[in-house]
């Protein structure tokens, strides 16, 4: 057994306290959030930001929560949005994926090349716009809040590396054992890349969730809005009425502004926070192993 000698100590102390430096320092802002949602609009006013609530009232969140219907619809939308376009993304990027990363597929490099392309230069919104609201028909509905982010470049790359450390070996065995390419790929492949799926799972989860862009571009239904675009709504509703004329302000006054900024904030990120531990165990691993081998 290695004996630990004293600078080994001391390195192995200063990472520690490195490490909780950063965790306090990731904590602080998630607690001001919170603190802040409970906090009463007029102690925020008087004194500021606190990690700490004071004058607790839950105003915030009863405004908020008050949309009841628009606020649920738009929980459903991106419910939906989310769970049916990451597994729709994962089914797309796993195959596109493992059929790049076959080495005796003669167009798996210009096709890499291809995709790494796109992560620098790309045809620009308007163009994009055109064909997708032209050709593609992707407008007011749900497939137009889903299809545009099947793919992403960097989460098919990370996968096909993950793929490519896989040992050929084991691919050879099953092709004499009489297996085709989809047995190789969801028997054989997809058990051994779990870390990886779960980390671009993790990826595609929270784009969807957090995505306001798409909706904004290609949904005038507010039925259809995500859950996202109703708070920039929401929000962006209060700083009007704030900048607005006298009745308005004396309107905006009774509105927990700061209060409500922070409450959607806590709202939005809630689920996630609560499924990251699940994927947690895998989301190092995928991301250090699928990044060595390009």
């Amino acid at each position: 057994m290695k004996a630990y000698t004293i600078s080994d100590k001391l390195v192995a102390w200063l990472a520690y306290v490195a490490i909780g430096l950063f965790v306090i320092a990731a904590i602080i802002p998630f607690m001001t959030i919170v603190s802040t949602s409970l906090t009463d609009e007029l102690y925020i006013r008087a004194n500021g930001f606190d990690i700490f609530p004071h004058a607790i009232t839950l105003d915030a969140y009863k405004y908020v929560l008050g949309r009841g219907s628009s606020i649920l619809g738009a929980y459903q939308v991106t419910l939906f949005v989310t769970f049916a376009g990451t597994a729709f993304s994962l089914l797309l990027t796993t195959m596109m994926a493992f059929a790049l990363s076959r080495r005796e597929w003669r167009m798996s490099v210009p096709i890499s090349f291809f995709v790494y392309f796109t992560m620098l230069f790309n045809g620009g919104i308007v163009p994009w716009y055109i064909v997708t609201t032209k050709y593609l028909h992707l407008y007011d509905s749900l497939a137009a809040l889903i299809v545009p982010y099947a793919i992403n470049a960097f989460n098919l790359i990370v996968l096909r590396s993950f793929f490519s450390t896989i040992d050929n070996a084991i691919f050879e065995a099953a092709r004499i054992d009489g297996a085709n390419d989809i047995k190789l790929l969801f028997n054989i492949a997809l058990p051994l890349a779990m870390p990886g799926l779960a980390t671009i799972g993790l990826f595609y989860s929270i784009s969807y969730w957090n995505d306001w862009w798409l909706a904004l571009m290609l949904v005038s239904d507010r039925e259809l809005y995500p859950l996202q675009l109703l708070i920039r709504a929401i929000t962006s509703n209060i700083s009007y009425a704030a900048s607005s004329g006298v009745n308005s302000s004396i309107a905006a006054a009774a509105i927990p502004k700061e209060g409500v900024k922070m409450a959607t904030t806590v709202l939005t990120i809630g689920p996630i926070i609560l499924l990251y531990p699940f994927l947690q165990r895998y989301f190092v691993k995928g991301l250090t192993i699928g990044s060595v081998k390009g």
